[in-house]
């Protein structure tokens, strides 16, 4: 693989409250946010960002971290994840309690919605943003959070990055208004363990929609940076994805289109 130069999405610059960052921007249709993994926005996340779009959605992808559209390799990748460790921005030890980066995200969910129209906003997390995705359902637009493996916070693996406070006005907000939140794990991952899915299981009851995959169905070759510093199944619908017909993580991929298809009203 090479890095992706990103050339069929528009790039803005968005700023929510005086906070400034890139948006990737392709498609047409309801706005469905794709947040990146760590070390950013690669090309297995384009190709997320691409199906979503071509399912018949906006897609509005934030550079949170890392260089928009690289490879990401072992060396690189190491930078990028202790330099997010350290940001004010994320909160990624047990204890820190909601990212900051979060009220910015659901600032850009509410432009979204505004500019795309529709009956909300889909949310799609991954690894280091996947709890983001539950934590935007505070900005009342999102309807359709999905959390893949979220592997904060790294010290905790029973823990769930969000303060006590808001962990209670999302469940609020959840049971108020009927949302379900979709949820994808590997079995044998060190970083999103069965551990965390049972606390948002304990959080978010029966809306809580935790499906785990078998970690030998992983792609057994991916980039440099999950095969060497991850060291374990972990991406469900990028980097350890198999694009086969029948493969298990690409039903994954599949079941996770359908869900935002069925919640923001997009036929065909």
């Amino acid at each position: 693989m090479s890095d992706d130069a990103i050339t069929d999405f528009s790039h803005r610059t968005v700023d929510v409250d005086g906070v400034v960052k890139t948006v990737h921007v392709s498609g047409r249709g309801p706005a469905v946010v794709v947040m990146p993994e760590m070390p950013g926005i690669s090309p297995d996340v384009l190709r997320l960002a691409r199906w979503v779009r071509d399912a018949g959605f906006t897609v509005y992808v934030p550079s949170l971290f890392g260089v928009d559209g690289a490879y990401p390799t072992a060396v690189d990748g190491e930078k990028v994840a202790r330099r997010a460790c350290v940001s004010a921005e994320f909160r990624a030890f047990a204890g820190g309690g909601t990212s900051p980066v979060t009220a910015w995200l659901r600032g850009l969910a509410r432009r979204a919605h505004s500019e795309c129209g529709g009956p909300g906003v889909g949310a799609i997390g991954l690894c280091f943003t996947g709890n983001f995705a539950l934590t935007m359902t505070l900005e009342p637009a999102v309807i359709a959070p999905v959390v893949n493996h979220p592997s904060l916070p790294l010290d905790d693996p029973a823990g769930l990055e969000i303060s006590e406070e808001d962990a209670h006005a999302v469940r609020d907000r959840i049971t108020r208004d009927g949302l379900t939140v979709l949820a994808y794990r590997f079995d044998n991952d060190r970083w999103c363990t069965g551990q965390r899915f049972a606390a948002y299981r304990a959080l978010l009851g029966d809306a809580f929609d935790g499906r785990v995959l078998p970690g030998t169905s992983a792609n057994p070759s991916p980039p440099p940076f999950f095969r060497e510093v991850v060291g374990t199944p972990h991406s469900v619908v990028t980097a350890h994805l198999v694009d086969e017909d029948g493969h298990p993580t690409r039903q994954a991929r599949d079941e996770i289109l359908a869900f935002l298809k069925g919640r923001l009203d997009v036929t065909g």
